[in-house]
């Protein structure tokens, strides 16, 4: 099962203030666990950022400026994600929203993904606990010395292993190559039908002589009570 886990960075939280996309990541997922394939790029939003969206992620206007536009990336983008569910912290009413405002700018189609929004998911499992990507990362001791300040890519990748942990966590013998898996079953039948040999086993006329002297030393063995 594929599915693609999102984030974003903006110019502020608002696009309906006119705030635009600076930075989109993804990271392929088979079977909740991360292939090595990533999507990311930095856009040029053709705005300043807001002072608090600077503090968060530490992109600054002059990086952006010779960045390409969203209308220029977002064919790459829509080709990498295609059909595939979207897996995204708050993104039911963040990232997607925001995505498909600026698709809607370009006159591109917008996105119908099926969205799981790992933030909904977190406050079922803990109702009464922090559900933030830190607070989630500290709880399923998830290392987060890489996260000096928000950043798509890396926030991405840290979401796929929080998302493989609410998911019920990586199972130890998770096979995700058919071919192994069709020698590992090939290998367990092959041991099943392995049958052993009888072994004899023959006593030498020395053994038997002397298992019967020892038992004529036995008084009142137990066998001669039942003659």
């Amino acid at each position: 099962m594929r599915e693609v886990v999102l984030d974003i960075e903006t110019t502020g939280l608002e696009y309906k203030e006119g705030h635009k996309i600076i930075e989109i990541a993804c990271v392929e997922l088979l079977n909740y666990v991360p292939t090595g394939k990533t999507y990311h790029t930095f856009v040029n939003p053709e705005r300043e950022n807001s002072l608090s969206a600077k503090e968060k992620h530490g992109i600054s206007d002059d990086f952006l400026r010779d960045k390409k536009l969203f209308k220029d990336v977002a064919p790459f983008f829509l080709k990498f994600i295609n059909n595939s569910p979207i897996v995204a912290h708050n993104g039911l009413y963040f990232d997607i929203p925001f995505l498909n405002y600026e698709l809607k700018l370009n006159n591109i189609k917008i996105l119908n993904n099926s969205v799981i929004d790992t933030l909904v998911l977190a406050k079922k499992k803990f109702p009464t606990s922090p559900a933030n990507l830190d607070a989630l990362c500290r709880r399923f001791d998830i290392d987060l010395s890489s996260r000096k300040t928000h950043g798509a890519l890396i926030d991405s990748k840290l979401l796929a292993k929080v998302y493989l942990e609410l998911k019920g966590g990586q199972q130890p013998n998770l096979i995700l190559n058919p071919k192994d898996d069709k020698k590992r079953k090939e290998e367990i039948n092959i041991s099943e039908k392995k049958i052993l040999k009888d072994r004899k086993f023959v006593l030498s006329n020395e053994d038997t002589k002397n298992h019967k002297d020892f038992l004529k030393k036995i008084k009142n063995p137990i066998w001669n009570q039942y003659n």
